[in-house]
């Protein structure tokens, strides 16, 4: 049985102090709600405050970073190390968001290297696939998301497989208010499951977990929670704000 896992991506918002409070009131709203893996991935300047949280007030929230460079150290000028975030004891970190990708020029190699890193040093990768609204409507769907799957997961042994979580995340959808039907979700996600089914085994692609992300909120999460080949959300706007947040994460 796969534990759905709502992350909330908060991209460049919020100073350290307004982060905490954030995760204050997601808490109090969350707390005791075990049926799904709640995670916060706050900016890495909010990491440090937002990690003394959760440990002094024993909060069961994962923390997740939204970037990590591959190497541990070195002339990466600007760039978070893997051994920067274990000082803090993140436990995700979002890899591949199509923003890192067309801002920064991310490539599904260093996607790869990334998600490498991140399993050699004890996280669980957020790994986000997605195609654009114009291959979308030349029907590219299937070959971006499955090309872009295995290049991320490429010569991962079957563990390293298993503890990846995917993030399928239309890029048409981020941020828009145009979310994907949960029936076109469904489809991908199953299109997925598939690739890993394919190079790891059916077993791996049962127990891999497989988010939608784009424009979720509380009014669609239930229904898209409702397919099987769904298995949790990566908000973006909508976790900025403890009720909206915990509505996501309190859908059942």
């Amino acid at each position: 049985m796969r534990k759905p896992v709502i992350a909330g991506n908060w991209k460049m918002n919020m100073l350290p102090e307004e982060a905490v409070t954030l995760v204050r009131g997601i808490w109090q709203e969350i707390e005791g709600h075990d049926k799904v893996e709640a995670v916060v991935c706050p900016p890495f300047v909010d990491i440090p405050a937002v990690s003394e949280l959760i440990r002094n007030a024993g909060m069961a929230v994962g923390l997740g970073a939204q970037n990590m460079h591959w190497e541990e150290s070195g002339a990466y000028t600007g760039e978070v190390s893997p051994l920067m975030l274990k000082k803090f004891e993140v436990t995700h970190v979002i890899i591949g968001h199509s923003e890192r990708r067309q801002f920064f020029g991310e490539t599904d190699q260093g996607v790869n290297r990334k998600v490498k890193a991140a399993l050699a040093h004890g996280f669980i990768p957020i790994m986000c696939c997605g195609e654009t609204l114009k291959q979308r409507e030349a029907g590219e769907t299937e070959s971006v998301v499955v090309n872009q799957v295995k290049c991320g997961l490429f010569e991962l042994d079957t563990e390293g497989a298993r503890s990846v979580i995917i993030a399928y995340e239309p890029i048409w959808a981020i941020g828009t208010g145009k979310a994907a039907t949960a029936d076109d979700a469904d489809e991908v996600c199953g299109i997925i499951r598939e690739v890993v089914s394919r190079d790891f085994g059916d077993e791996i692609a049962q127990a891999v977990r497989i988010q939608y992300g784009g424009s979720v909120t509380p009014d669609n999460i239930s229904e898209l929670m409702s397919r099987e080949n769904v298995d949790g959300a990566l908000v973006g706007g909508a976790s900025l704000k403890p009720d909206v947040f915990a509505g996501i994460v309190r859908y059942s």
